[in-house]
């Protein structure tokens, strides 16, 4: 996809849908066609470990089979398809069988035979458990199917799949368990450093994500086969993919696994440009998203720049005193996929209701508004209007929706992934709106069909 083309797209989890997942998906598909909407943002597909977190998951190659409920697909094709994803399904369908029978349990505290993947227990394991293994294969081909239907459907209707990646992966997942030589663990398998930032505007103390650090010497060795089979993977999904966390293809905070926050921390520096250079070799186009937000340092803006990555900017992060504030509207350049919020946001009306008394007359005068109701319309204005070449509006701006509605506070480990919306929040004449408003703003390809 290139970003030569004015573009504008809704950010929603499938899990948001009424359904909670893609059971319903294409009436989605035709509010997105009539509202003149030609991209469809999603977050990572994979299977939260616990809890609700599509970040912290069961593998980096598997979707979760939930949000695909009955999924049904030609078995025909299945032998053909698991030769193909041998790299990863084997060990993902394992991996889940195993711990199924160790009650849950991480794969750290599983016998030391199947923690280290002792060939002959392993061996004995599949022998005993063929059929289970294979339920768990199917599965994943199944929802394989369903998906190319869907994306088959969107395409029909103009819309292009924008899809996000986390850069970094699950302790307690396949790819860790499989792989442990392209981690930085000890010999029992634990992480002896683990992922986060340090402290910012989400949280004083940081973040701590607690993910393995990849061994960057050992993913170079063997031309970052891991890495290019996971890229190839996402495009088979999605037309668009977003790197969380780009920054860490330059340097990584890196935290002693013993520390309980991020604050003690360093940057690790680590090799994008020759990650960037053997991925690029072989796909030629990039077509991906550089997640840049937050603390951002040259290096890392020429490493976007140098592969020719769009990156991010958010309106909410654009009310400073700050001149050379890249959130600014005057600042966003076209190769830039510019939001109202992400996912990581309050909503921007509950942004709105919780400014600071004293700051919100300098919002308005920035915005141009008057009347404090018309703050949103005039947020979500900007950004359709900006020079940005792929304008995200979350749907719950689009509602018009309070904090009653915001997806996820980074810290925080509750009352998040939750939120959904109902069909009748997509009121009659919404679409036709929204629509008006594209062609305003010159983002709309060509007219829908009716």
């Amino acid at each position: 996809m290139n970003f030569n083309t004015r573009r504008a797209g809704i950010l929603l989890h499938p899990t948001s849908l009424p359904s909670c997942a893609l059971e319903d998906v294409e009436r989605w598909l035709d509010f997105l066609q009539a509202a003149g909407i030609t991209v469809w943002q999603m977050l990572p597909l994979g299977i939260p470990l616990s809890g609700l977190s599509p970040y912290q998951c069961a593998s980096a190659f598997a979707v979760n089979p939930a949000l695909f409920p009955g999924a049904r697909a030609d078995m025909r094709g299945f032998s053909s398809w698991r030769k193909k994803q041998h790299h990863w399904l084997d060990d993902y369908a394992r991996f889940m069988v195993i711990k199924q029978e160790q009650g849950g349990a991480p794969w750290t505290d599983w016998p030391r035979e199947l923690r280290d993947r002792d060939a002959q227990t392993l061996s004995a394991f599949d022998d005993s458990h063929a059929d289970a293994l294979k339920a768990v294969m199917a599965e994943q081909y199944r929802s394989t199917v369903r998906g190319q239907h869907i994306r088959a459907a969107a395409a029909e209707r103009g819309i292009r799949m924008f899809g996000d990646m986390p850069i970094f992966v699950a302790h307690d997942s396949a790819d860790v368990w499989a792989q442990r030589h392209l981690f930085l663990l000890d010999e029992t398998g634990h992480p002896t450093v683990v992922t986060g930032v340090p402290p910012d505007y989400f949280s004083e103390t940081g973040q701590r994500w607690g993910n393995p650090h990849y061994n960057w010497d050992m993913m170079q060795a063997d031309g970052f086969a891991w890495w290019r089979a996971r890229l190839r993977a996402h495009f088979e999904w999605f037309d668009l993919v977003r790197i969380d966390h780009f920054r860490g293809l330059a340097a990584a905070w890196t935290i002693p696994a013993s520390e309980p926050t991020a604050i003690h921390g360093e940057w690790r520096a680590t090799p994008g440009v020759a990650l960037l250079q053997a991925v690029s070799a072989e796909m030629r186009d990039l077509p991906l998203v550089a997640e840049d937000l937050g603390i951002i340092t040259p290096d890392v803006t020429a490493l976007r720049h140098q592969f020719g990555l769009p990156g991010m900017s958010v309106l909410q992060f654009a009310f400073d005193a700050h001149a050379d504030n890249p959130h600014k509207p005057e600042n966003v350049q076209p190769d830039t996929v510019y939001y109202t919020g992400t996912h990581d946001n309050d909503t921007t009306l509950g942004w709105w209701r919780t400014l600071p008394d004293h700051v919100r007359p300098e919002v308005m005068q920035r915005l141009g508004v008057s009347d404090p109701d018309a703050v949103l319309g005039a947020m979500i204005a900007t950004v359709l209007e900006s020079r940005a070449a792929l304008a995200m509006l979350p749907l719950q701006d689009v509602l018009h929706l309070g904090s009653e509605a915001r997806m996820n506070t980074p810290g925080t480990d509750s009352g998040n992934w939750t939120w959904r919306f109902e069909w009748d929040a997509l009121a009659p004449g919404l679409a036709s709106r929204l629509l008006q408003q594209l062609q305003k703003a010159h983002r709309c390809e060509t007219p829908p069909k009716p």
